[in-house]
């Protein structure tokens, strides 16, 4: 593979990897959110009205930030009917066409994250609930948690290709 794709990969894979480790903790933080509305509710009689939506929030964050990294990882679900009887080869063979067609569904995706974020920011968009926080800081999130699963996509598809070939980026 040319120097400027390894380095390429190299970059996103080193990026999302960070992003990806520091999203992990965001289910802390939900479960924190969580809790304080459990012992809220129960020992108190109070009932906040951000926590639920503060929660979805933070589990959306955690979702999309931590994508390209799951992706890295090779974490995420496959069908396994034939596939794990292939050769290494045949399974990057088949993974760059997936792969393909992962980029090319992020990018109608992105498509639309980003016309949602342009809007939620020109009309101050606010969520449904009563407590009504502007949407624009979690759409902003989202669409960028698209572009990083979007450019990690990219780079499995070209560690792929690289195996297919014969020569694999580490």
């Amino acid at each position: 593979m040319p120097g400027p794709i390894i380095t390429y990969v190299r970059f996103i894979d080193k990026i999302n990897r960070i992003i990806g480790r520091a999203a992990m903790y965001l289910v802390f933080a939900m479960m924190g959110i969580l809790l304080l509305s459990s012992i809220s509710r129960t020992m108190f009689g109070v009932s906040f009205l951000w926590i639920v939506v503060m929660a979805q929030f933070t589990m959306v964050s955690y979702y999309l930030l931590g994508g390209g990294y799951s992706m890295q990882l090779d974490s995420h679900v496959r069908m396994d009917l034939l596939y794990g009887r292939w050769s290494s080869r045949r399974k990057a063979f088949a993974d760059a066409i997936t792969v393909f067609c992962l980029i090319f569904y992020l990018s109608f995706l992105l498509y639309g994250g980003i016309s949602s974020t342009t809007y939620a920011l020109e009309y101050g968009q606010k969520h449904y609930s009563a407590w009504a926080p502007y949407l624009a800081p979690i759409k902003i999130i989202m669409t960028f948690g698209i572009v990083m699963m979007l450019l990690q996509a990219v780079a499995t598809f070209f560690k792929n290709v690289a195996d297919v070939k014969g020569a694999p980026i580490a």
